[in-house]
C-alpha cells in the first residue's frame, strides 16, 4: 500500500515560515519525481514545486519562486517544502504527490497525500 503523509501545516502570520514534510512508504521513493501542489477554497489545484529523483532537477510555480524551497532525503523517504515570506494568498491545503518524473501537471502524478492545511493571517 502506497502512503503519502503530509505534516507541518498550521497557522502563521504573514511574513512567517513553515516547513512541510511528506513521508512516503510503499514505493521506491528514490526513483520517483515528487511534487507539491496546493488548493485554496473555490480554486483549482495549483502547482507549487517539483523535484526529480536525484534532487538535481527542481521547478517552482511562478507565485512561489524565491520564497519556497523543495528538497528531499532519499534515505528517509521524505520530501520537504520550506515556505518563507508567507502571504495570506498562500493559504491553502498543500498536497504532496509521487510520479515517475518531476511533472508540473497534477494529472501526471500517480499517488497523492491527504493534504495539510496552511493558513496565513494578515
Amino acid at each position: 500500500q502506497v502512503l503519502l503523509v503530509e505534516s507541518g501545516g498550521g497557522l502563521v502570520q504573514a511574513g512567517g515560515s513553515l516547513r512541510l514534510s511528506c513521508a512516503v512508504s510503499g514505493l521506491t521513493f528514490s526513483t520517483k519525481g515528487m511534487g507539491w501542489f496546493r488548493q485554496a477554497p473555490g480554486k483549482e489545484r495549483e502547482f507549487v514545486a517539483t523535484i526529480g529523483w536525484s534532487g538535481i532537477y527542481i521547478a517552482y510555480g511562478d507565485s512561489v519562486k524565491g520564497r519556497f524551497t523543495i528538497s528531499r532525503d532519499n534515505a528517509k523517504n521524505t520530501v520537504y517544502l520550506q515556505l518563507n515570506s508567507l502571504k495570506p494568498e498562500d493559504t491553502a491545503v498543500y498536497y504532496c504527490a509521487a510520479g515517475g518524473l518531476p511533472f508540473t501537471a497534477a494529472p501526471k502524478y500517480d499517488y497523492w497525500g491527504q493534504g495539510t492545511q496552511v493558513t496565513v493571517s494578515s
